[in-house]
Formats: C-alpha cells, sequence, structure tokens
C-alpha cells in the first residue's frame, strides 16, 4: 500500500453507509439522497443533498420539486451514477480529495450479488476516488467485526439483518461455506408498521415515524414491560393531521409476517447443514449482527422459534464496517476473505 494511504473499510448499506478509518467507525450517514426532480436542460440531475440532511427532507419536500431516493435496493446498486457520487462525497469527506491520498477500501456487498452487481460496486469504489477496491461478503465481515474465530476449522453461524436484505451464513477457515438469504429487512419491517397502522386506524404514516415507532416501543415479542407512545399522521379518510397512541403489543403484531420471513431464511439454513456444523451451531449458538438485529426481544424471539441459542452482537450496527477494515488491514484475512471481480 502507499505510504500515505489509509486503508478503509465500508459498509455499503440500504439504510446507511458506516466508514471504519484507524480502528473506530469515523462516518455513520442514511444512504439517502435528495434530487432535483427535472433534469436541466443538459439532460443532467443535480444532486441537492447527500446523507443525514437528504434524510431530513423525508416527507417535507414537494416530490414535483426534489426526489429522495435510495441508491441501493435490497443491498445492490439499482443507480449506479448516484451510488458513485455518494461513495465519492463521503470518502471525499473522511480521506480528502486529492489523488495523493486516495484510500484502499475494503466494501462490502451481499453474499447472493451476481458478477454483474460485484463489478458495479467495484467500479463505482474506483470511480469514486478509492485507490484500490476489494469487495467482502457481508456475512463475512459482520462475523469479523463482531469477533467470531472465522480462522478455525469450527462452524460459526452469524445472521446480518439489514436494512432491505437477511443473509444467514456458516462460517468456518475465513470462509462462508453454507448461506441462504431473503429480501427482508429494515425497511421491511417499518412498512410493516406503516401498513398496521393505515388498515387499523385509517392513518398515513411516513417511513421515517413507523422506523422511529419500531425503535421507540418496537420488539418482537411480547415482553413484561410494553410500551406506548403517540404517532402522528394523515387521515386516509379526512386528509387532515391526526394523532394515535400505539402499544409494544400492537407493533409486535404488526411485525410478525417480516420475523417470520427471517425465521425461515435462517431454517432453510439449518436444515441444510452438514452434521458436524450443525453440532457445532448448537454448542456456540447463532449470532445477530446488523440494524435489524437491535430490534427488542429479537434474540429471545429467534431463539424460541429456531431452539438454537440466538445472541445479539455487543456492536451490531457497525459490525460489518468494522469486520471490512479489519480485513483490508490484517493480510491473512485481506488474502482469505477478499473477493475477485471478473
Amino acid at each position: 500500500m502507499a505510504f500515505f494511504n489509509t486503508p478503509l473499510g465500508v459498509d455499503l448499506g440500504t439504510i446507511n453507509v458506516l466508514i471504519w478509518k484507524k480502528g473506530r467507525i469515523v462516518l455513520q450517514e442514511p444512504t439517502l439522497v435528495a434530487l432535483q426532480a427535472e433534469p436541466d436542460e443538459r439532460g443532467n440531475v443535480e444532486i441537492v443533498e447527500i446523507g443525514q440532511p437528504a434524510r431530513e427532507m423525508l416527507g417535507r419536500v414537494d416530490e414535483e420539486d426534489l426526489e429522495i431516493i435510495r441508491p441501493l435496493v435490497n443491498g445492490v446498486i439499482a443507480d449506479y451514477e448516484v451510488t458513485q457520487a455518494l461513495l465519492e462525497y463521503f470518502l471525499g469527506r473522511i480521506a480528502g480529495r486529492t489523488a495523493f491520498f486516495k484510500p484502499d477500501i475494503m466494501i462490502s456487498v451481499p453474499w447472493g450479488v451476481t458478477n454483474v452487481e460485484r463489478r458495479a460496486v467495484y467500479e463505482a469504489s474506483l470511480a469514486a476516488g478509492a485507490r484500490k477496491a476489494y469487495l467482502i461478503h457481508e456475512p463475512l465481515a459482520a462475523a469479523v467485526g463482531a469477533g467470531l474465530p472465522v480462522n478455525t476449522p469450527a462452524g460459526d453461524m452469524i445472521v446480518n439483518i439489514g436494512g432491505g436484505i437477511t443473509e444467514a451464513a456458516i462460517i468456518t477457515m475465513n470462509h462462508i461455506v453454507r448461506a441462504s438469504s431473503g429480501r427482508v429487512g429494515g425497511l421491511h419491517m417499518d412498512e410493516a408498521i406503516a401498513n398496521y397502522i393505515r388498515k387499523k386506524y385509517n392513518l398515513v404514516v411516513g417511513q421515517p415515524s413507523a422506523e422511529a415507532l419500531k425503535v421507540q416501543i418496537g420488539a418482537a415479542h411480547i415482553e413484561e414491560e410494553a410500551l406506548s407512545t403517540e404517532i402522528q399522521g394523515m387521515d386516509h379518510v379526512s386528509g387532515l393531521p391526526r394523532t394515535l397512541s400505539l402499544t409494544t403489543e400492537e407493533v409486535v403484531e404488526a411485525l410478525e409476517e417480516p420475523l417470520m420471513q427471517m425465521v425461515e431464511i435462517v431454517k432453510s439454513l439449518l436444515i441444510h447443514t452438514p452434521p458436524e456444523l450443525a453440532s457445532d451451531i448448537m454448542g456456540r449458538g447463532i449470532l445477530l449482527t446488523g440494524g435489524g438485529a437491535m430490534l427488542r426481544g429479537i434474540d429471545t424471539f429467534l431463539t424460541q422459534e429456531l431452539r438454537v441459542p440466538v445472541f445479539r452482537a455487543d456492536n451490531p450496527l457497525s459490525a460489518v464496517a468494522i469486520g471490512a477494515g479489519r480485513a483490508i488491514t490484517e493480510p491473512v484475512l485481506l488474502r482469505s476473505v477478499s473477493q475477485t471481480v471478473q
């Protein structure tokens, strides 16, 4: 690596981008971009805001003037040019914008990406200002970042619940030996809450409000201490603003479908796990990472449904970025885990 190069670990997620540098998370921003709704006379679409400023515009701007988009859908690039601009902006904030200080980066991709999707991430990273770009599968990065002994012959199982995708993987000797995934994650939880409120109470709420409700009183199962809070939205019939009080029990009911989809993803992997690795997993348990792992009681819920001990990582949200950072700074890991681009 170049003498002045500071390697970075990047978690390029559907909901958030996290960047690791020198042993700590130095950036955590929403994966959101605000665009002018209409192109200029040259046909170009102007980017107005990126990250947190764009998030603050959600539901508060006229869609005829500004469009708030997520350039990644289900963990893969949906808009290449906007993703490149987003990465360039964030990398510039961390590493500077001069060619002399271009960083080497390890960037996460979902387990099931195609070669085309993998190449899109690789090329966007280089175009955004990386000197070299390495790719690592998200479940493996999460396992490294969470501190699992991934370099041993014993099998470890990890479930990474992201914004658009949930991935379950069994890891041994720095490699994923079995994996399964499904398009369900934090955004689908938010959507399920919003749909529940609309159907039951005729109240329309936006994704940020549904997410706030999930964070404040949400849970995967009924706990002893039930919580309640008020939420504001638009009455679906009258079109006027209205306030509603909701309880944890109702949020649990709303989240039943996406949570059971996650259970099926993990079950499908366990069913096809070789006996020796299954024995390891029963003894060592399953580790949860990703933003979705922060839902209250989800570890207990999955333990009950799977009949396998499930534990939440100490750093569920940042595990992928930390693992990507460690992988690029440790030569043995770098050789073992980085994915080639064809």
